[in-house]
């Protein structure tokens, strides 16, 4: 489904990710670990069309290179950034518009299955989103995110930040997302949970992969109980 070859990408003159290979197949979750700064942000930028990169990244055996993030978005991937990014001044409900503002006629249906994961966004409809606790205003992104129709979600650090509690809230939604038929690319820092339901992992250190496998695999890895794990 997803086809990342040697991408390299930064910022100005300072390069992050060096010669990045990822596969991502369809309804498959897959997990990219690893320390705050590795680049893990900066690859769902890349796919996102947000940044410039050199290398490949195709799409259903389509290429992604120089497309608006617009037209990313209609082809039906659907990036939730990092920290949020909620509008403060607008009600959940409101969010949750700006989030489908490409399909319109679907808006009722895909409210109603955002209200379904997420029942606390349902009571807090007409609430202020600047006003709610961080890990309701994740479950809010995250929600935001489903209202494009995706067909593979980006996720970045969907965790950070947030109590047990929210974190295994939001755990829980990306599975339930994933039955759905929904594929997801993943971006951690919290190694255990993220490996723990993922079908595939990758861990990028310093820009470049260093270490691919099953979410299993990498779990029982010992370099990555090591460096992620406090074992």
């Amino acid at each position: 489904m997803l086809n990342i070859q040697n991408l390299n990408a930064g910022y100005g003159e300072m390069p992050v990710l060096r010669n990045i290979t990822i596969t991502l197949a369809e309804k498959e979750i897959v997990a990219v670990v690893g320390s705050n700064g590795a680049g893990k942000s900066t690859m769902l930028k890349a796919i996102s069309g947000l940044i410039k990169y050199t290398g490949k990244i195709t799409y259903n055996n389509e290429s992604l290179h120089s497309l608006p993030a617009h037209t990313i978005v209609q082809r039906g991937i659907v990036h939730v950034p990092e920290g949020r990014k909620i509008f403060p001044e607008m009600s959940v409900v409101e969010n949750l518009i700006m989030g489908g503002f490409l399909y319109q006629k679907d808006r009722k249906v895909n409210m109603e299955r955002v209200f379904t994961l997420f029942p606390k966004l349902a009571d807090r409809r007409n609430q202020l989103g600047g006003t709610m606790s961080g890990g309701e205003q994740q479950m809010l992104a995250i929600g935001r995110g489903l209202m494009g129709n995706p067909k593979l979600l980006l996720l970045d650090e969907p965790s950070l930040g947030l109590s047990p509690l929210f974190t295994e809230v939001v755990f829980s939604a990306i599975e339930t997302i994933n039955n759905s038929g929904v594929s997801v690319l993943l971006v951690e820092q919290n190694v255990y949970q993220s490996l723990k339901i993922s079908n595939r992992g990758y861990v990028i250190e310093t820009g470049s992969i260093v270490l691919t496998g099953t979410g299993e695999e990498l779990l029982n890895n010992q370099d990555v109980k090591k460096a992620f794990l406090g074992m």
